[in-house]
Parts: C-alpha cells; structure tokens; sequence
C-alpha cells in the first residue's frame, strides 16, 4: 500500500500541475477565477483522472494522453461539489476540512463557479488534446457530456432528491448511485480505453471492473456518513440521516453493505484479472483495495 500511495501521489502531482497550468491561462473575472481554483485545488485524491492514466498505462500507452482530458473530467467532478454543497442540495458548510465554496464566495458566485467550471471542461477537452485524432475527441465528448448530464450523474442527483425521505427499493437505489456516482468513475475508465485503442474484449472488462467501482466508491460513502470520522472525511458525519437519503445502510443495513462492499471489490478484481493478467493488473486491484478501505 506504501508503493501505492507513492504512485497515487505521483499521478496527482502531475494532474495538479496540469490544472493549475489551465487555470492560470483562463481569463475571466477574479471571483471566477479564484473560485474555480479554490474548488478544483482544494486537496481531492483525484482518483477520477488518475483511472485515466492508469487504464492508458494498462493498455500500454503512454499515459501523458490523458493528462488534458483527466483535468477535465476532475473539474465536472468539482462542479458537482460545489453545486452539491448548495443549500438547495445538500447545504453543507465545509468540504475537504475547508469551507465549501458557496460558503467562501457566495451562493450566486457558487452556482456561476460551478458553471464555469462545467463549461471549461469541455473547452479543454476539445483544445488540449493536439495528440488524440478528433475522431477521438468527439467520441470523448459525447460520451462525457452523457455521463455527466441528464442521463447520467445529473438524472441519479435528480431521482437521489426526489427520493429523500422515502423508502425506495433496490432497484432505485442502483439507479441513483449508478449514475449519481458510478457514471463519473466508469467514465474516465471508458475514456482511457477510446485513447488506448483497447480491444472489444478489454473494453467490456474495464467497463464492468469501472461499474464495480463505481459501486463500491458509494457503497464506502455511505458507510463512512455513518462511522466517518471529520478529521479524515473533512466533511460533517451524518448529513445522509440528517436529510433522510436513501443509501445501502439506510435499505439493507450497515453489516450487509459491508459484505455488499466486498463482494462488489472481490468481483471486480477477479474481472480485471481475468483479461489482463494478476501482474498486469496489479495497480488496479491495489486501488480497488484502497476505494474500499478509504477513511476520506
């Protein structure tokens, strides 16, 4: 797990300094500007970009590939942070132990930041990617603008709200979580394997292994709502009981999610070694270890 961490802060140092690099070239007004900066920079394990280049670098492409589209898609990450934390959504005062950004810079300039950071996204994607053929670059979009709208995380937020207070079944569970959180982490997944040229047979096992994920990614925040500790979450514990979510914990109980989350990871794991190889594979099943044992 040592040699994990040092990989993962290697690749978030490098998407760091790609973000910060696209920040700094936007011209716009300086609440915009130190919004968006204080939203995307504002710590994150970056795990989304980072499945980017892994997937890349599992299919033996150079990894620097997905650098533009990683930043990307860690800023439409941001933007639904910040849109989140809204007092229409879910009114939370702090994120990643600082305020949230609504609370730093204003309600109004809240939504705007977010927006900004939304539509910046799809400017970089279609300008920062002088490597990839544009073929593949509407692909990308498509398929971004897909998962990160109504038919994806936006309609899984849409269904999450309308479902608050309610004892939904656990067919709408998937529906929400599948989409409010998994469209995002199979989305980066899916995008390495357009720019990494992946073979029909490797595609399907990363959009199943990213599925997984996906789930168990929600699957731990749900749990950690409950036994999260603020310190290492950086956000209030309890906000899913507060406002009568509909989680695994809250349908089937928090011992069975817990055998739910290591089923979805063992199942995960099995699929990606099955294609690749255990060697091949061994980033992703450390990573998959690490989504599921998280504290943050």
């Amino acid at each position: 797990m040592i040699l994990l961490k040092d990989y993962l802060n290697s690749k978030r140092e490098a998407i760091d300094s790609v973000l910060e690099k696209f920040l700094d070239e936007l011209i716009a007004p300086k609440v915009i500007t130190e919004g968006m900066k204080y939203s995307v920079l504002n710590g994150g394990k970056r795990i989304r970009p980072i499945l980017v280049l892994m997937t890349l670098e599992l299919l033996n492409k150079d990894s620097r590939l997905g650098l533009a589209t990683g930043a990307a898609i860690e800023m439409i990450h941001s933007y639904s942070l910040v849109h989140d934390d809204l007092p229409a959504l879910d009114n939370d005062d702090y994120r990643r132990g600082k305020l949230t950004t609504h609370k730093k810079f204003g309600e109004a300039e809240g939504i705007l930041i977010g927006d900004s950071l939304l539509t910046e996204a799809f400017k970089i994607i279609s300008e920062k990617n002088e490597k990839i053929s544009f073929e593949k670059i509407v692909k990308i979009i498509a398929l971004t603008s897909d998962y990160s709208g109504a038919r994806g995380m936006i309609g899984g937020q849409m269904i999450d709200i309308e479902s608050e207070g309610k004892k939904v079944d656990i067919e709408i569970l998937r529906y929400i979580h599948s989409n409010k959180t998994g469209k995002l982490i199979k989305l980066p997944v899916e995008v390495g394997a357009i720019i990494g040229d992946a073979k029909p047979e490797e595609k399907e096992a990363l959009i199943r292994y990213a599925e997984l994920i996906g789930l168990a990614f929600q699957i731990q925040d749900d749990i950690l709502d409950i036994e999260g500790d603020f310190e290492k979450t950086g956000k209030k514990i309890g906000s899913d009981v507060a406002l009568e979510k509909s989680t695994y914990p809250a349908l089937i109980g928090l011992a069975k999610s817990k055998e739910l989350l290591n089923k979805t990871t063992v199942e995960a794991k099995k699929i990606l070694i099955e294609c690749f190889g255990g060697k091949r594979s061994e980033k992703f099943i450390e990573l998959t270890d690490y989504i599921a044992c998280r504290e943050s």
